[in-house]
């Protein structure tokens, strides 16, 4: 590998030239070389283009890999003395930046010795960067491998592959069902068994890759949720999973019990062994069915239908009642439907916390000034209260606090229309006045473009009379 040689104290400003240049070989790292000269790799295909100002005074040498041509027979551009040959180094290290990339450019560098002279650069673009990996199954994007010449391979291309990325299993996403209940639609490409297991934060989940989705983009929140204070409390988790925030809550967070909701049953397979294989089953009760359902009689008048309104009334499933210090409605795009139930399994005589998962979405302004937030402790006499009882709070946008304790005024607006709406439905089902407070709003991530996945932890207590 060809490199120039200068002394330390002209290291830096040579190394700058040469990135400006696009001449320096980030594949390998600086390195010392006999005589306490500093050797800088260079891309052999552009020493013609080569210039170095007077005051960079420097050598040319090589870091040997194997049989290299000696030094003298490097080529030089017209115009360009060669500078001083020094003795060659071994073993060039290679840079960082290539070490961390190994593993795409490994499964790149197999599929090019795999297709041969077919290689093309339309299948190096159709060759993935990124995947998830679930233990020994590695979960492909749908845009993999799509190109007709991958299906001529057969089976030996995903071998190839699976051999590459170290995994004994491959799948592939495609897009998720429009079945209300976001069933994937993922095609096993290698293996037999799709039941795979996913370690998050010291707890073990288990599922059926081509039944259940697993979102690692919720990581933050989930890490938010083991670290709240629920020690001795009831938790309702409205809509389940496979126990993607039941398991927090349970594991991390103590709570005393939780109530775990589930419509889709391949989901529920997976939450019952998920509590088992996380030695929590004992303070979980599974509840197998749509929990957003509520009979006519329970279903606050501001949602029941005119009498006009041909929808029928909706059948009661949930037996669950003034039980929940705490109650996590995460379904995307909108719980909305759920806040009855939500309301009506939270204990009657105290109340309790709302967590309230939402998509808003917030369309650019052409101003960029946004809302200043007041800081408030819980109760604080201080707290910037709202004429409903509300107390504005900081935000965090993808897991880091927002500087300056600024959030997005389409978040709180969102944020108190819904404390309003809660606030009216628990006033309206208990027949008493209640209050709403916004402990927080969390940014989960960002879903679509100007689309937030927002929590808004919601207080909720009966009103003294």
């Amino acid at each position: 590998v060809p490199a120039l040689a200068t002394e330390p104290r002209f290291a830096q400003r040579l190394r700058e030239y040469l990135e400006e240049e696009q001449l320096l070989d980030g594949r390998y790292r600086l390195q010392e070389v006999p005589g306490g000269r500093v050797a800088l790799p260079v891309l052999e295909e552009k020493l013609d283009w080569l210039r170095l100002p007077q005051e960079m005074p420097c050598g040319l040498t090589r870091i040997q890999v194997g049989r290299d041509p000696p030094s003298s027979a490097l080529p030089w551009g017209v115009g360009v003395s060669a500078p001083r040959a020094t003795s060659l180094p071994q073993n060039p290290v290679p840079s960082r930046a290539t070490r961390r990339r190994t593993p795409a450019q490994k499964l790149q560098d197999e599929l090019r010795r795999l297709l041969g002279e077919n290689w093309s650069e339309e299948l190096e673009r159709d060759v993935p960067r990124a995947w998830q990996r679930h233990g020994d199954l590695v979960l492909l994007g749908e845009d993999s491998f799509r190109a007709a010449q991958w299906e001529k391979l057969g089976p030996v291309l995903w071998e190839t592959v699976a051999s590459a990325l170290g995994a004994q299993r491959l799948a592939r996403r495609g897009r998720v069902l429009p079945d209300g209940i976001r069933s994937p639609s993922v095609t096993l490409l290698l293996g037999q068994d799709s039941w795979v297991e996913h370690v998050d934060n010291g707890i073990r989940y288990t599922f059926d890759v081509t039944k259940c989705m697993f979102s690692p983009g919720n990581i933050t929140e989930k890490l938010r949720v083991a670290a709240l204070p629920c020690s001795g409390e009831v938790l309702v988790d409205l809509y389940a999973g496979i126990g993607y925030f039941t398991l927090p809550y349970l594991v991390h967070a103590a709570a005393a019990f939780a109530h775990a909701c589930e419509w889709n049953g391949h989901a529920v397979e997976a939450l019952r062994r998920n509590l088992a294989l996380n030695g929590v089953q004992d303070r979980c009760r599974v509840h197998h069915g749509d929990s957003r359902q509520v009979s006519s009689a329970d279903r606050p008048r501001s949602l029941r239908p005119h009498a006009a309104s041909p929808s029928p009334p909706l059948s009661f499933q949930l037996e669950l009642r003034d039980v929940a210090d705490r109650v996590n409605l995460g379904l995307i795009p909108s719980s909305e439907e759920g806040w009855p139930v939500a309301c009506r399994v939270l204990k009657k005589s105290t109340g309790g916390v709302l967590h309230i998962h939402h998509n808003v979405e917030t369309l650019p302004s052409p101003a960029p000034t946004q809302t200043p937030v007041l800081r408030a402790e819980r109760g604080s006499p201080g707290g910037a209260s709202l004429s409903d009882g509300e107390v504005r709070h900081a935000t965090r946008d993808s897991g880091k606090e927002t500087q300056g304790a600024r959030i997005r005024p389409g978040w709180q607006r969102w944020a108190e229309a819904t404390a309003a709406r809660i606030r009216g439905l628990l006033s309206e089902l208990h027949g008493q006045p209640w209050r709403t407070s916004i402990q927080h709003i969390e940014a989960v991530k960002s879903y679509a473009p100007h689309v937030h996945h927002l929590v808004l932890d919601l207080e909720c207590r009966p009103a003294l009379p």
